[in-house]
């Protein structure tokens, strides 16, 4: 007997074809395709999440990106002094000579000041003396601009000459509620009992906002035509930006040295900074509140894919019959799943930008969305589409061919 011929030669087993990863894409495109209302609305789920969080991320961002450019353009080096109030609880005042004690501070690089006066200001003649509309009349003097970093969107600055006349500079606020739009000879608004003319309108100023809602005249005119008695309400110290603090901890003593304690001293940028501040604990909240809805476009995700697995249990028992391997199956939910949350987050990342820009536009600030925020988006889909997907992937993968084919 021949022997060799007795020994069977063992078959090679079948090999499972592999999926490459543009079979993976296609396949998982095509299981989404065949439900596209159910797909848009879980993707839409994702979207929302993502949507509020880099909206809140890129709003945030555009504001403090504003806030900087304030504070780059008007510098953190302002600090101004008022006067507080005394022991008995009373009004102090700053002595006419604190103007010049401040300027000789060899840290001091400019000053200048402001003093309020009783006078009010009105369109015209015929306005009731008690409808003020919230505005003041202050003193002011010809260097305030370069010291405050104030700006005119029309007309010009108060000089030499017309401080000693009537003439005022309108802040912006007081322009608008007064209603004139147009320095000129032509505008004239009724202040102190007597017309004055208005040569100048300011921009609205971030470090010096009261002057916002003043009507300012020069310091001569202010004491022979409104009875001011001279004392600054307001200095205005720029300093060097080196040595803010040491000016800070003098200036009180400076400007009243026989009641330094009853001297106000801040530094205007402060505010700004403490908005900052606030405006990155709202946006904390805000995220959280966004990803909370992230976390229910994920379960719809979920959902979806779990009803998916069920309704096509017929495919799955025929792919399975025809040698697919239960990681071919569970990869192919899995890149449903995956594409579903990609789709949801890249969505999410563009309407959130559109709504960072708009936002933005409308506010006059600069549109910032920082690069981290959006593939971070994109990631935390991608990320959560594969945990809502891993569970149906796995429930696919683990029907039997026979229980499958039956079942449909």
């Amino acid at each position: 007997m021949n022997t060799a011929s007795s020994t069977s030669t063992p078959r090679p087993q079948p090999r499972p074809a592999r999926l490459h990863p543009g079979d993976v894409l296609r396949v998982g495109g095509a299981g989404l395709r065949s439900r596209p209302m159910r797909v848009f609305l879980s993707a839409l789920g994702i979207a929302i999440g993502i949507a509020a969080m880099i909206g809140v991320v890129g709003i945030s961002t555009s504001s403090q990106e504003e806030i900087n450019r304030k504070l780059d353009a008007l510098g953190t080096n302002l600090l101004t002094v008022t006067p507080g109030q005394s022991f008995t609880g009373a009004q102090s005042y700053l002595p006419d000579t604190a103007v010049g004690m401040v300027g000789a501070l060899p840290a001091v690089d400019s000053v200048s000041a402001v003093g309020r006066t009783s006078a009010k200001v009105y369109r015209n003649d015929h306005i009731p003396a008690q409808q003020t509309g919230g505005l003041s009349v202050a003193a002011v003097r010809t260097d305030l601009p370069s010291t405050v970093g104030a700006r005119m969107t029309s007309g010009r600055w108060l000089d030499a000459a017309s401080s000693g006349f009537p003439a005022t500079v309108l802040g912006a606020r007081s322009a608008q509620l007064l209603g004139v739009y147009q320095a000129g000879p032509q505008s004239q608004v009724w202040l102190g009992r007597r017309w004055f003319t208005v040569v100048g309108i300011m921009a609205p100023n971030a470090l010096a906002p009261e002057l916002d809602s003043a009507a300012l005249v020069g310091w001569p005119v202010a004491q022979s035509e409104l009875g001011f008695d001279g004392h600054p309400s307001t200095i205005y110290t720029r300093t060097d930006p080196a040595a803010v603090s040491d000016v800070q901890s003098v200036l009180g003593a400076t400007a009243n040295p026989e009641n330094p304690n009853e001297v106000n001293v801040s530094r205007p940028s402060d505010a700004l900074a403490a908005q900052q501040a606030t405006n990155s604990a709202l946006s904390g909240l805000l995220l959280g509140l966004g990803a909370v809805a992230l976390l229910v476009g994920g379960v719809g995700v979920a959902n979806t894919m779990v009803i998916s697995v069920l309704e096509r249990r017929a495919e799955i028992g025929l792919r399975r019959s025809l040698g697919a391997t239960r990681g071919q199956i569970r990869t192919q939910f899995l890149s449903e799943s995956l594409l579903l949350s990609a789709l949801g987050g890249i969505g999410g990342v563009l309407v959130g930008i559109a709504v960072t820009g708009g936002y933005a536009a409308f506010q006059g600030w600069p549109s910032v969305v920082p690069v981290w925020a959006m593939a971070g988006g994109v990631t935390a889909t991608v990320a959560i589409g594969g945990l809502a997907g891993f569970y149906p992937a796995l429930r696919a993968a683990r029907l039997p061919p026979t229980e499958a084919l039956a079942a449909s």
